[in-house]
């Protein structure tokens, strides 16, 4: 985080592009989070954002695999994508929706198309968990689009508030212990963006459609879409379209864990015993 101190304007440190990434039965993504680089932002583990109109691209889907020790949240822009997992439950992800599943002790679930053409366009985040909870039930909350509050702003910005809260609205997804924010926000041209979150909370930006400048006073930063902004440290996020353009973000905060981070594929733990331990479980059927 930023050296400067923990209040005022928060600005951009780093600008990340994208790298091109491969996962599941070879879906193909643009990866963020969880690449050389960035190879994490406490407590993010990985963002990828998945789009394409060409069904090569991602038809063989994500095919039954395990995870352990984190959150997944899949957030459909475009596109349906049926779920499943091992203790019996199933959903169909569509647009505007959301789930969020904890992972906890260990799931083992799929992902797929269920559509042969069209536009698939999403995002995943991998969201850690505390060393107290790598090892609760698992759980999910999906989330209909008809349940994600949309917040009409001064000056025809609108914000959908999936986690977090946005003055006294309350975001869709509740109780997760990095008391995360995740907002979509979309802007006019020239529109303008205010949000105050906690000082010492991780947070970036990722602009999917038209290109923000992050900041204020007389040195804003530009980012573009296809790369994330990380934010430094401080109480006030103020972001505005560039130009003559509407432009649309993700905007994603939450309390850092500072805990030691083993990682080995879809599983996330705190130690290396604890990564063969899970591979183990995993093995042996006990997920």
């Amino acid at each position: 985080m930023s050296s400067s101190g923990l209040s005022g304007t928060r600005r951009v440190e780093r600008a990340v592009p994208g790298m091109p990434a491969s996962d599941g039965a070879g879906v193909r993504l643009n990866r963020l989070i969880g690449r050389p680089g960035l190879a994490d932002l406490d407590p993010f583990l990985m963002l990828d954002e998945f789009r394409s109109d060409s069904a090569c691209d991602y038809i063989a889907g994500f095919p039954d695999h395990p995870h352990r020790g984190f959150e997944t949240v899949t957030y459909m822009l475009a596109g349906r994508m049926r779920h499943g997992d091992n203790k019996g439950n199933s959903g169909l992800l569509r647009p505007g929706s959301v789930q969020w599943m904890t992972a906890g002790r260990g799931i083992v679930h799929s992902e797929m198309p269920e559509q042969e053409d069209g536009l698939m366009w999403g995002f995943q985040l991998w969201v850690n968990l505390p060393a107290t909870d790598k090892m609760m039930a698992p759980r999910y909350q999906n989330i209909e689009p008809e349940a994600i509050p949309v917040i009409d702003l001064p000056g025809g910005a609108q914000a959908k508030v999936i986690a977090g809260r946005l003055g006294n609205i309350e975001g869709a997804v509740q109780a997760i212990a990095t008391d995360p924010t995740y907002f979509d926000v979309s802007l006019p041209a020239s529109g303008r963006f205010r949000h105050t979150l906690p000082a010492d909370y991780t947070a970036f930006l990722y602009p999917f459609e038209g290109t923000i400048e992050v900041g204020q006073g007389d040195d804003p930063r530009t980012l573009e879409r296809g790369r994330i902004g990380v934010l430094s440290s401080g109480d006030t996020i103020v972001v505005a379209a560039r130009g003559n353009a509407p432009a649309r973000l993700l905007l994603v905060a939450g309390r850092p864990l500072r805990e030691p981070i083993a990682k080995y594929g879809p599983f996330v733990m705190n130690t290396q015993a604890q990564i063969v331990q899970a591979i183990q479980d995993y093995n042996s059927g006990r997920f």
